[in-house]
């Protein structure tokens, strides 16, 4: 073969990753989804597997509206009204209604002038953080963000970049304060401060007040500002009263607001909120907005159709389920020894802190029907090993009960 050189080393390399316990390995396939009734939640088959059916703990799906009926039916009307795929970029021909209804609708929500998608939350902050950053600008990110934060500040190049300890805030000032009190040519021009919403390993959140409030501390020593940039797609549709996420659970605002359809909303794609000004700019400037294929019309749809929900009677329904189920998930955990970081977000993490007893829980849940994620050294600090929990609205108490019941019969 005349790669078969490139084969041995790439499969050197898989086999390196195996070693060290950080690949991924094969995929499990869904075959079939039983949606939920009554008392049981829903539940999938995996190919494989036979006719056993499983209850994941591990879906981002927090509200459970990819199942919902008039999700479905707005997806299926604007698929059969303007076809299965957008056939071009935005600025071609792949624009449709339903695009610009979302987006507008997506501005009012979060209570911004503009709004605009993309095929997925990734894509979104990397496109976002990538053109605002220039060779004078400062980007000052929290040690615990998410791969995308990362890999567009790599991808950005700027002038210098800090990471802060995880939500310390007295190092957060002090990496401002150092940096706004360099001479005038040393100093950058523009600084963002960039953050999660809600830390998906965790399930805890940024203090979005506090780093609001020191941002304007600093914001004029530095002649365009400083930033907030908060990629919440964690947060909408699942954390606050009404599902606006860190922002409403704090009572503060950031400068730019990067969500997901793709989780509570229960479709696909990602989108950016923020000034007229701002989404102008990026509608110009973002790579992946620019040069790929938006999500579909009857995605976005669906996505409206979903944000609609979301925010009204049946949102609030969903959300103080939502709340419920998880506190009655941690409640449990803890009563029968289990050491969790305890929170209001669905996201619930089981500190195991063990890598091989992780991967045995993982093993023992997974054999009475149950999926989650556990993450092990060293995709996580050797002591901080974890199971991820995720509770999703559409699990009924029952649900909750069975995977305690699984976890009590673990023998270590």
């Amino acid at each position: 073969m005349a790669h078969d050189r490139l084969d041995r080393a790439l499969d050197r390399h898989v086999e390196a990753l195996r070693e060290a316990g950080t690949a991924k390995g094969d995929e499990s396939v869904v075959v079939a989804l039983t949606p939920p009734s009554g008392e049981r939640g829903p539940r999938v088959r995996l190919a494989g597997e036979g006719d056993r059916e499983f209850l994941r703990m591990n879906s981002n799906s927090y509200l459970g509206m990819s199942l919902r009926p008039a999700v479905i039916a707005a997806e299926e009307e604007a698929t059969r009204r303007y076809g299965a795929g957008p056939g071009a970029v935005r600025f071609i021909s792949g624009t449709f209604e339903p695009h610009v209804a979302l987006e507008r609708r997506l501005a009012a929500f979060h209570g911004r002038e503009a709004a605009m998608i993309f095929s997925s939350a990734y894509a979104a902050v990397v496109s976002t953080l990538a053109p605002l950053t220039d060779d004078r600008t400062l980007v000052i990110s929290d040690e615990l963000n998410h791969n995308c934060i990362i890999n567009a500040m790599r991808l950005s190049r700027p002038m210098d970049k800090k990471i802060y300890a995880h939500n310390d805030m007295s190092a957060l000032s002090k990496a401002l304060a150092e940096a706004a009190t360099r001479p005038d040519g040393d100093r950058a021009r523009r600084v963002l401060l960039v953050t999660d919403g809600i830390f998906s390993m965790r399930g805890d959140h940024a203090p979005l007040d506090e780093i609001v409030g020191i941002a304007r501390e600093y914001d004029d020593a530095f002649a365009e500002n400083v930033v907030v940039v908060v990629d919440d797609s964690h947060g909408v549709g699942a954390f606050g009263a009404t599902g606006r996420g860190v922002e409403e659970y704090c009572a503060a605002r950031a400068d730019v607001l990067v969500a997901t359809l793709g989780k509570a909303l229960g479709v696909n794609g990602g989108y950016v909120a923020a000034s007229a000004s701002v989404i102008r700019f990026l509608r110009e400037t973002s790579m992946m907005y620019i040069y790929s294929n938006p999500i579909t019309a009857g995605e976005a749809h669906a996505a409206a159709a979903a944000l609609d929900l979301l925010d009204g009677e049946e949102g609030r329904r969903l959300l103080e389920r939502l709340r419920r189920l998880t506190a009655r998930f941690e409640r449990g955990l803890l009563a029968r020894g289990f050491e969790v970081i305890e929170g209001e977000h669905p996201v619930v993490p089981l500190m195991v802190r063990d890598t091989d007893r992780t991967r045995r829980l993982v093993a023992h849940l997974r054999a009475h029907g149950v999926l989650a994620t556990g993450l092990t050294y060293p995709v996580v600090p050797r002591g901080d090993e974890e199971i991820r929990f995720q509770v999703n609205a559409d699990h009924t108490e029952g649900d909750v009960d069975r995977v305690l019941e699984v976890l009590a019969a673990f023998e270590a």
